[in-house]
């Protein structure tokens, strides 16, 4: 078989690979099924190759100055790419999609029924995050989609590796192998991928707010950005110091990305002193930099740095915590929707009054009350698997999982 190119033309790519779902359509569930299986056996055959395409990304990435966020994305661990071969194994599992829905008959002697029906061919913008590809990849084929793959020239040699592998795993089982395809990542490719709207029918970008930026600028293709970071807590003023704590401390958790990591916490100025210089030593205690308002900085300046006011909209992407005081869950929410990332915010509150002010009138796509909002991709025990958290507003708004990968037609019958 041939090795997954990077530079092919794009409209050779774009050809092939809706002539790839058009064949995927037709498969059964068991089908893709053991597609996606013959992909993960694969990814574990070039478990050696893939890594040492890392190493070497690795090593390029460190001479040019990448930033250490990238790195750490970047850099995968023997045990860091087996779960996600077991994860990829895991997605070929799943339920099926597919199906159809009785609508009864809304007019005369007609009969209406909904059925799912794949998207086509979805575009996978990212950077570093090599696996994620293969992630992406499962879930494009499970819902009955081929996938372009355009990674970031930091991960070049990994996600080469991993593309390889995975369409020997496709033409092990039978499938066509143009289902999955790389392109390189040149930014007039990446322009013309996101305007060719008769063959890209979705683009999902997972990646830093400039990548974010790039692709929501230049698309006129349907896209489904994923958002990191950013997530607003509010503290109010009978909300439990240890619940704020493990709320802060659990969602900067995730790895390599910790997608909802809590990086603004809004406290009600009925705090306590007591409980706020507690959560802030506890917090250094456990390698976090501090940041705070004016009026926080100016009562509390040997614990928190100031803030500079264009920081509160901006994601840090690192473990830093900023704080300000709030009035009101009002003036909380009011702050919330205007400076959050809008994908995931929460609450610390005993009070039910504040609960459900806070659920009738924050915007985000996921709201957590009293509970960490820490993103897991598989939770265990669970039946769902996520790609990532959109804050996009409209019917895909949230988790992006299998539903997010198709689409609903209606059929009426006279």
């Amino acid at each position: 078989m041939e090795n997954a190119s990077a530079n092919p033309s794009l409209a050779s790519v774009l050809h092939q690979s809706v002539q790839a779902g058009r064949h995927i359509t037709h498969t059964s569930s068991k089908q893709r099924e053991q597609a996606i299986g013959s992909m993960a056996t694969a990814l574990r055959g070039a478990f050696h190759d893939i890594l040492e395409a890392n190493t070497l990304d690795l090593e390029a990435s460190r001479e040019s100055g990448v930033s250490d966020l990238l790195l750490d994305w970047l850099k995968l661990t023997p045990e860091r790419l087996q779960r996600y071969i077991d994860l990829l194994h895991r997605v070929g599992e799943l339920s099926s999609m597919y199906g159809s829905k009785d609508l009864g008959s809304p007019a005369g002697d007609r009969h209406s029924y909904s059925q799912v029906r794949p998207l086509g061919t979805v575009a996978f913008i990212y950077e570093a995050l090599p696996e994620l590809g293969a992630i992406a990849a499962g879930m494009s084929l499970k819902t009955g989609n081929s996938i372009i793959l355009r990674g970031g020239t930091e991960a070049q040699h990994t996600n080469l590796a991993i593309s390889t592998a995975l369409r020997i795993g496709l033409e092990r089982a039978d499938f066509p192998i143009d289902a999955i395809q790389l392109v390189d990542s040149t930014p007039s490719l990446l322009y013309e991928l996101l305007t060719h709207t008769q063959q890209v029918n979705l683009a999902i970008c997972y990646g830093r707010p400039s990548l974010i930026h790039q692709v929501t600028q230049q698309a006129t293709v349907s896209i489904l950005p994923a958002a990191i970071g950013n997530c607003y807590l509010y503290w109010g003023a009978n909300g439990n110091l240890e619940l704020v704590r493990h709320a802060i401390c659990d969602s900067h958790v995730g790895e390599p990305d910790a997608v909802n990591a809590i990086e603004k916490v809004l406290i009600h100025t009925d705090r306590s002193s007591t409980s706020l210089t507690t959560l802030w030593k506890s917090l250094k205690d456990r390698g976090f930099q501090l940041r705070g308002d004016r009026e926080l900085v100016a009562s509390y300046g040997e614990y928190l740095q100031l803030a500079p006011e264009t920081e509160w909209h901006q994601p840090y992407l690192r473990k830093i915590v900023a704080f300000k005081s709030v009035k009101s869950v009002g003036e909380a929410i009011s702050t919330i929707d205007r400076d959050s990332s809008g994908h995931a915010d929460g609450i610390i509150t005993d009070s039910y009054l504040e609960t459900q002010q806070f659920v009738a009138g924050i915007n985000s796509a996921y709201v957590y009350i009293n509970a960490s909002p820490r993103f897991h991709r598989h939770q265990r025990g669970s039946d769902r698997i996520w790609l990532g958290m959109s804050n996009y507003h409209g019917s895909q708004r949230g988790a992006i999982a299998l539903a997010s990968l198709v689409a609903t037609q209606q059929v009426t019958m006279g």
